[in-house]
């Protein structure tokens, strides 16, 4: 019997979230993400060990910014051994507000993965959607280097995004919803807000609709689930990227899946076009309480993991 699982493939592309071998050979997705809180996590464990040693043993001695990225690159080749598709491998979140930086450390990266022989079409760069990585990933895209927009809350980020000519963007679901039940507190109700109702689930809808309305090419992962059902409830979207408990969840369970976001429910939402410039991003984020909290803090957990990481080389 067919399970939830495979049902969601008939329908999204999926992705595994997470920086574990074992987790996707056994679920087969298609592409993978990492993060540095990943890459943090699985390094720790004696079943990686030896890619840590040998990124220690291929960079320049005491140069802790190069053993990081022969890291990332290691677990990037190796995953592209196993998922037929793409890997995103993160610039570090200490560059967030840092365009040309950002940019060199894109390129440092891409360079490293043709040493190793892998095909920059495989790669994806994944970059904190700031103003200044935005700015970053337009500079990349154009140099042929295909980036994927992450810490991304809103709508007005997405459309900066599309207007960059981005790849990939990846809007996140769970962390919105953790914003507004924290913010409800003991007004939140649960089931009144799960499903097509969730609060995560409606932004990226907003997003894919806008998207499809307007003919723009970026591909929509959703990210960041907390249960299956934020992940049932966006089937149809470009790409979801899901951790390996929900994908054991939804590989566990017998079931079909039908597709929620699709053409037909794009044209229905009739959304307006959005012009955006420097400013009226930076204004529209300021009036959007979630999405600037959310994108500040996640940069902070980033930069926090990295300097973990960067304890763990030295």
């Amino acid at each position: 019997m067919s399970t939830l699982l495979d049902a969601l493939k008939q329908n999204t592309t999926v992705v595994a979230d997470t920086g574990d071998f074992e987790g996707m050979r056994r679920f087969k997705p298609t592409d993978a993400t990492t993060n540095p809180s990943l890459i943090l996590k699985a390094v720790q464990l004696p079943a990686y060990q030896g890619l840590l040693a040998s990124s220690v043993s291929r960079a320049p001695a005491g140069q802790t910014e190069a053993v990081v990225d022969q890291l990332l690159v290691a677990f990037g080749t190796e995953i592209l051994k196993i998922v037929p598709g793409r890997v995103s491998t993160e610039v570090d979140a200490r560059l967030s507000f840092d365009t040309q930086a950002t940019v060199e450390r894109a390129q440092g990266l891409i360079d490293l993965y043709g040493k190793a022989g892998i095909d920059p079409k495989r790669v994806l760069i994944k970059i904190a959607a700031t103003w200044e990585g935005i700015a970053a990933a337009q500079i990349l895209e154009k140099q042929g280097i295909h980036c994927n927009l992450t810490l991304l809350f809103s709508l007005t980020q997405a459309v900066a995004c599309a207007d960059a000519g981005v790849t990939l963007i990846s809007p996140f679901v769970g962390r919105i919803y953790d914003w507004h039940k924290k913010t409800a507190g003991s007004a939140w109700d649960e089931a009144a807000n799960s499903g097509s109702n969730d609060p995560g689930v409606q932004s990226v809808a907003r997003i894919y609709s806008y998207y499809k309305t307007h003919g723009i090419n970026t591909e929509i992962m959703g990210a960041s689930f907390r249960n299956s059902g934020q992940i049932l409830a966006l089937a149809g979207c470009d790409l979801l990227t899901i951790s390996p408990d929900l994908l054991a969840e939804l590989d566990s369970t017998p079931g079909t899946v039908q597709a929620r976001l699709t053409p037909d429910f794009a044209r229905a939402q009739a959304t307006p076009a959005l012009a955006l410039n420097e400013s009226s991003f930076r204004f529209m984020m300021n009036e959007d309480a979630m999405a600037q909290d959310k994108l500040a803090e996640g940069i902070r957990v980033f930069v926090s993991d990295a300097k973990k990481l960067d304890t763990l080389l030295v």
